[in-house]
Order: C-alpha cells, then sequence, then structure tokens
C-alpha cells in the first residue's frame, strides 16, 4: 500500500511518535556512546548533536592510543603489487657487473628456503641489472635510470634498503603487508587507521582504495585486502573506480529522482535503531553510518571525481595518461584531489611487477607506468603544503633474487621472489627526506644493518599519525588484536 507523506509511518500498530517517547534518539546516542559507530552517527544523522564526529571519536579512544604528537594527518600508499626488483630501482650493487652468470654462493644463501619455482634449478646464475645507475641529489643518492622522474624529486625521499618478511609467496605475503598477517580475516591497515582516528571529512569515506586499470594482472587482488575484517564495516575500505559508477550501488536507480531518500533513510534509521536495542548488535550502528555516508557520497563523490576543472599543467605535470580516468596517473591525481578533502588513507594498488621472466622489458614497461606520476604526486603535494603532514608510501610486498629464474643472458633474465631484503621508500609527514635507511650485503640477499620487519614498518606508519600501535586493539573471540600482532618497532632512525 502506498505511504503519503502527510500520514504517520506505523510499525507493529504504533506510529514513531510513540516509539521514540520510549527510544529518543539523543538518548539513544548517549546510552551508546561508548561505541565508535555511535559516536559517527550522531554527526551523519543530525549534523548538530557533536560538533565533529571526528573530533569526538578521537577524543574518546585517545586514552588507549596514547600521547604521540602526530606528525602526519594521511596517508597514501602506493602498492606495487607483485613485488618490483629493487636491483632494477633503487638498490645499487656495481659490483655484480663481474660475476655474471656465476653461481650464487651457498655462504650467501646460507641455505635459505626458496620458492618452488626455482628450487630445483641446478644452478642459481647471478644476474647483474641490466641498466644504469647514477647518483642524484644532495645526498648522491643512487637511482635507475628506469625512474628519471623519481630520481629528481629523491631528496625528498626516505628510502629503506632493509625491508623484510617472512612470506614468499605472494597471496600471503601481499595480505601479511596489508592486514599484519599472512591468513586473511584480520582488518586492514587502512581499516585500523579508519577506526583509530575517524574522518575529517563527513561526506567521505576515512579509507578510499583506487585500482590501475592498465596495470598488467599478473596476480590477483582481492578486495579483503582493503576488507575491515572484524572491524565494524564502515571501515572498510571503498573502492573507487572509473566509469559511469565511481562506487557500486551509490546512484539512484534509473527513473528515480531521490527526492525522498532523505525521509526514507530516517525511516530506515529508527527501524535500525529499534533493531540495535533488541538485539545490541554492534553492526546495526554500522549499517546506519553506511546509510547515512552513501547519501551524502551521492553529492560529494561526483565532485572529487571530476578532474576535468584541473589546469592543463597539472595534466602535464602527471603525464599523458593522468587524462584517462582509472590509469595510475589519473589514480595519483585523484589521490591528491582525495587528500586536499582530508581523506585519512589512499590506497591506490598498481599490479605487474611479477618478474619471473622478460625482467629488463617488464621493468622497463611497470617504471614507465608509474615513474611520472609518482614524483608528480611528491612534487604536487609540495607545493600545495600538504607533504608536511601527508605521509607517502611506495613499495611492494617482497623483492627479487640476485639469480636469474630459468634461462640468463646480459639483456634477458628473470628473478624469483626474495623475502629476505627490499627496497621501500616513504615521503613526507615526520620522515627523513633524502636519506637512506638499512643496507644489504654484495648480493642484495641479506640485511646488514638496520633491518626492518613489516610489523616495524606498521608500527611506525601509526606512530607518524600519533598512534601507538600496542595500544590500538580491538577485542574479538576473546582476543584483544592490532594491526601488529605481537611483534613491531618503530623505526626512530628514519623520523625527523
Amino acid at each position: 500500500m502506498a505511504h503519503h507523506h502527510d500520514e504517520p509511518f506505523r510499525v507493529g500498530g504504533g506510529d514513531f511518535s510513540d516509539l521514540n517517547r520510549k527510544l529518543d534518539r539523543r538518548d539513544f546516542l548517549l546510552r551508546t556512546a561508548s561505541g565508535l559507530g555511535a559516536v559517527a552517527l550522531s554527526g551523519l544523522l543530525t549534523g548538530r548533536a557533536l560538533a565533529n564526529p571526528a573530533e569526538a571519536m578521537a577524543h574518546q579512544i585517545s586514552a588507549r592510543l596514547g600521547q604521540i604528537a602526530p606528525k602526519a594527518k594521511r596517508v597514501v600508499y602506493l602498492f606495487m603489487a607483485g613485488g618490483p626488483s629493487q636491483f632494477e630501482t633503487f638498490d645499487y650493487k656495481p659490483k655484480l657487473l663481474s660475476m655474471l652468470g656465476k653461481n650464487l654462493p651457498d655462504s650467501v644463501r646460507k641455505g635459505q628456503r626458496l620458492t618452488g619455482m626455482s628450487a630445483n634449478q641446478a644452478a642459481l646464475p647471478i644476474a647483474p641489472s641490466a641498466y644504469q645507475f647514477k647518483p642524484y641529489g644532495k645526498n648522491q643518492t643512487w637511482v635507475s635510470e628506469l625512474l628519471p622522474y623519481t630520481a629528481q624529486v629523491v631528496d625528498e625521499l626516505c628510502l629503506i634498503k632493509s625491508v623484510y618478511t617472512e612470506q614468499i609467496n605472494h597471496d600471503p605475503a601481499i595480505t601479511f603487508f596489508q592486514t599484519g598477517h599472512q591468513l586473511p580475516g584480520r582488518p586492514s591497515i587502512g581499516s585500523w587507521v579508519s577506526y583509530g582516528l575517524g574522518s575529517e571529512n563527513q561526506n567521505l569515506p576515512a579509507f578510499i582504495v583506487l585500482v590501475s586499470k592498465d596495470a598488467s594482472k599478473d596476480q590477483p587482488l582481492y578486495a579483503r585486502l582493503w576488507g575491515n575484517g572484524f572491524l565494524p564495516s564502515e571501515h572498510q575500505g571503498v573502492q573507487f573506480r572509473s566509469g559511469k559508477d565511481p562506487v557500486l550501488f551509490l546512484n539512484n536507480p534509473e527513473g528515480y529522482d531521490g527526492t525522498d531518500r532523505q525521509q526514507m533513510l530516517e525511516y530506515l534509521t529508527q527501524l535500525n535503531q529499534l533493531q540495535n536495542e533488541s538485539w545490541g548488535d554492534p553492526e546495526v550502528n554500522a549499517r546506519i553510518a553506511q546509510y547515512e555516508m552513501a547519501y551524502r557520497m551521492q553529492t560529494s563523490v561526483p565532485d572529487v571525481m571530476d578532474t576535468t576543472r584541473e589546469p592543463d599543467e597539472v595534466f602535464d605535470l602527471y603525464g599523458p595518461s593522468s587524462r584517462d580516468k582509472g590509469s595510475y596517473a589519473a589514480n595519483c591525481l585523484l589521490a591528491r584531489k582525495l587528500l586536499e578533502k582530508d581523506v585519512r588513507f589512499v590506497q591506490l594498488y598498481h599490479q605487474g611487477w611479477d618478474h619471473h621472466g622478460g625482467l629488463p622489458k617488464g621493468m622497463k614497461h611497470q617504471c614507465g607506468q608509474i615513474d611520472r606520476a609518482t614524483a608528480a604526486l611528491i612534487v604536487d603535494l609540495k607545493r600545495r603544503g600538504l607533504l608536511e603532514d601527508t605521509l607517502v608510501v611506495w613499495g611492494g610486498e617482497f623483492g627479487r633474487t640476485v639469480y636469474s629464474q630459468g634461462q640468463l643472458s646480459a639483456t634477458n633474465y628473470g628473478r624469483d621472489h626474495h623475502p629476505r631484503c627490499f627496497t621501500m621508500w616513504m615521503a613526507g609527514a615526520g620522515v627523513k627526506a633524502g636519506i637512506t635507511y638499512g643496507q644489504t650485503d654484495d648480493f642484495s640477499y641479506n640485511i646488514v644493518k638496520d633491518p626492518v620487519h613489516v610489523h616495524d614498518f606498521q608500527a611506525t606508519l601509526m606512530h607518524l599519525l600519533g598512534v601507538d600501535h600496542e595500544q590500538l586493539t580491538y577485542k574479538y573471540q576473546g582476543r584483544r588484536f592490532r594491526l601488529t600482532d605481537v611483534h613491531g618497532k618503530v623505526v626512530n632512525g628514519i623520523l625527523s
């Protein structure tokens, strides 16, 4: 039966006026204020119950987070899925040039585990990089010729050459980097940040994900990599896509003008509040917050996704492909816009770095796709005054081996997975600029100075956001969980 707007909406023989006398909205919020969802809900529903839900959320859990002064307000994480080779990017090993084809010494390998793809090779022939390196910047940092634009901003980067992980295969390795555990089911790093710090923009999610459409799909990406795990579902990453519907299921159906959407959401909210009173399920609060966020996003998303008003100079900075929505370059430009809107955590994924064969050609292609736009993002953030409180992160799930997997020549080789040491970099808020941290041996096979475990990287990122990684926990199935599990230490040597 059609419902007329001038009639009271009835449930079970009564109307919401009667129900509201039993459960006033403000009373409901006050009575459930210990839940993060309730704090967010108050701001989303009324816009007036609390001055700033993000501030209220942060204040509410500040006692658990410790008293760390945040250096970064927001993060953009450029994830190079597949494991980019450190030999062709940042870890210059000139001594290898005289060792082409020689077998990797047992004294270097030390019996360490190999993947099933190279464990049965009769020999492990050393493969020097086919590309040249040059020193750049004030500290004469060595950078590959494949990254000419990145080389120009090397004075802004903090290169970490001593990252390591225990995971030797893609899925557990990328899952470990993104969630702190090699098995699926834990919250992603962006979800932890959303849970701990909330959003500074009530019209956009705190955690947004962008996936390059122009990347080679050598290894799959699963939505669980930016999932909320056991945290309330409003903390999951929201993927923004190129095309007609940037966010799935956000736009109104065809033929529906949406004029009564707010009233519909009010009724739905009240029904959900009644369900929460009956069942006490915290996911009800999360559901309410998501409905209201989706309503606000119907106007905010088209605006932030529109880059047509950017001047030509900006597109020239990011490169020609930045005009192609969904490309890596376009996503870097979009990331800058999202960061300007104070989105807390923006994650870009760019696949295609899994080079078991044809690596020289493959690396040239991959670096060509990401080099200009990555450097442009650094330049663009800095000139807008955003780099000083934005943390930029670049890296993959592991590195590559010094030896060739399969056939080797001076111009053609492949590299297997190598978790023992690889290079990442950070830039911006709170990290030392223009430095190199950590050192590997002459074969980039073992770390000889300042190792940085994945959990150390995660602990440091949280520290820069003002969060004590040991204090930000969530109780689930009788145990208190955290991003870094029971590990991790802040890498003080890279902090400014």
